[in-house]
């Protein structure tokens, strides 16, 4: 309800409210004229940390109260003295402008306030210690503060004085626990270890050097200091010593002119293990130091030239073979590779021959080549593929002769090229995969290769003293078969658009297994090796829609 006046309900000449002339209306009518120029909401500019937004001031809570305004024109004309009147009714009163009456919802502020500047809250963020690959050295990612906007705080200064145009909004900034100050010293130090540093093998000529981004490698740059990783030294230095050691050579046979003839063992120089990782872990983390010197003993060989039984009573044992018909030509050179790194190979009598310390490892630097490789459950680019063909053609070959199966690892799906013998392969993959079986002949055995590029062929011999024994290998026999799963497609976006290449190639499961029977002196006895090939499902890459 308004206030009544004692002017029969009219308000007194003069009186305007937000400029509006009222004087000699009733309450009603100074409402309806005030109520027809109330001004459109002004815009108010909100700022918070730095950030700036431009809102209309209705949608912050504002509003006119044109009520409120007439009712306070109302209270002015009932305050008037007698002369004022009196005045007034002579032409003489005195004029008086009213402001608007303007009101703030204060809970109409504080969400609009709160939306507003959301992205303003944040969480304060620790400084990092991160590896720039474009600078290839380490560096600090910038801690960032806490921030919490007090939207409460402005809504009630709003509220307090509705004709704000300009609005701030305080902030409450504090630290994180962890400042970029707080790890500078740790990350110059993590740079100052990032040098090459050079091997030797005392005694030697050889050596071995690591990058900058290998040292790098060696060790964690952690806010509490530099922190060794123990698991890639121990690997460093093992790649290290086989880079730098000089192995015995053991006697051994060579084909001359056709013939086997015997060649003399020799000693070599290798890495005293324990002092040498010892020196290198120590000059890891000095970065003073350039050079380490491996300390070093002598390599004995195991088998001497006078243990090899005379050349001319060697004789063919068994023999493996496989084919490679439509290999690529990477495949092709790493197959001819590791068949000429194997063959001339020695077995002692009680020894264990590996296929990956016959072939040296599967690295550029012994000559292999990329190739098909099957890695992480697909098949991809990686280097060495085709290694496994001669792996697999070495094992037929021991597993022919009877010997006992030390390590044995298949593939994970059936492989085209070890076909028709499904499940009688062998996998090796470096490091982790190896093949290894047991020379038990009584006498030193030697593996030799014919790889037949021409004719997509290869052939693994095991040439020793032919013990008295008869060797059965049996067909596989497939327990269950499991279909492959439907084909994937993957978007390559660097393929012309609806190209499609096919990259990886469907074969069902198998669940299956070979029998061996070996039949000797001691009687008969019947070993088993068990295959499981996965489902596998085709790949096909396929270019960007147009």
């Amino acid at each position: 309800m308004g206030v009544a006046s004692q002017d029969n309900g009219r308000l007194a000449p003069g009186l305007r409210v937000a400029g509006v002339d009222v004087g000699g209306l009733t309450r009603e009518e100074a409402l309806a004229a005030v109520r027809g120029h109330v001004p459109a909401p002004r815009q108010v500019t909100v700022t918070a940390g730095g950030q700036a937004w431009t809102a209309p001031a209705d949608t912050l809570g504002w509003r006119a109260d044109p009520e409120a305004s007439v009712d306070a024109a109302v209270r002015a004309t009932a305050g008037r003295t007698l002369l004022q009147r009196a005045e007034g009714l002579l032409g003489w009163a005195q004029e008086q402008d009213l402001p608007l009456v303007e009101r703030v919802d204060v809970d109409t502020a504080l969400t609009a306030l709160k939306t507003l500047t959301r992205d303003v809250r944040a969480e304060p963020r620790d400084a990092a210690v991160i590896f720039d690959k474009t600078l290839k050295a380490y560096a600090v990612r910038p801690d960032s503060p806490g921030r919490r906007p007090n939207a409460a705080a402005a809504a009630n200064a709003f509220a307090a004085n509705p004709a704000l145009t300009t609005l701030a909004v305080p902030v409450t900034e504090w630290r994180p626990a962890r400042t970029a100050e707080s790890l500078r010293a740790q990350v110059q130090q993590g740079n100052r270890l990032m040098r090459p540093l050079t091997v030797k093998l005392g005694g030697s000529g050889r050596a071995g050097t690591l990058t900058p981004l290998q040292v790098a490698d060696l060790y964690w740059v952690r806010p509490g200091g530099i922190v060794p990783d123990e698991k890639t030294l121990q690997t460093t230095f093992q790649k290290l010593t086989a880079a730098v050691d000089q192995p015995a050579r053991n006697a051994r046979y060579a084909l001359q002119g056709g013939k086997f003839v015997r060649v003399k063992e020799q000693t070599g120089r290798v890495t005293d293990r324990a002092a040498a990782f010892a020196a290198f872990r120590k000059a890891v983390f000095d970065p003073a130091a350039d050079t380490v010197v491996f300390p070093a003993k002598v390599s004995q060989p195991t088998l001497t030239v006078a243990a090899l039984p005379d050349p001319n009573k060697l004789e063919l044992i068994a023999t493996g073979t496989s084919t490679y018909y439509h290999s690529s030509p990477e495949r092709r050179t790493n197959v001819a590779n590791a068949a000429a790194k194997i063959s001339g190979v020695v077995v002692p009598a009680g020894g264990t021959f590996s296929f990956l310390q016959a072939l040296g490892g599967i690295s550029e630097d012994n000559g292999f080549v990329g190739g098909l490789i099957i890695s992480g459950g697909r098949t991809v680019d990686g280097l060495g593929g085709g290694v496994c063909q001669v792996s697999t053609t070495t094992f037929r070959a021991l597993y022919q002769a009877g010997l006992p199966v030390v390590e044995r690892n298949q593939h994970s799906y059936r492989v085209s090229y070890y076909e028709p013998q499904v499940g009688f392969e062998a996998a090796v993959y470096d490091p982790g995969l190896d093949l290894r079986m047991k020379n038990d002949t009584g006498a030193p055995i030697l593996i030799k290769t014919v790889n037949n590029d021409a004719r997509s062929t290869l052939k693994v011999e095991v040439w020793g003293v032919k013990p008295e024994r008869q060797v059965t290998v049996s067909p596989a026999v497939i327990l269950s078969r499991t279909p492959h799963p439907p084909a994937e497609y993957v978007v390559n976006p660097g393929l012309p658009a609806g190209a499609v290449r096919q990259v990886d190639w469907a074969q069902d499961g198998y669940d299956l297994y070979i029998t061996r029977t070996v039949r000797d002196a001691g009687g008969v006895r019947t070993d088993k090796v068990s295959t499981t090939y996965k489902p596998w499902r085709a790949v096909y890459e396929v270019g960007p829609r147009g």
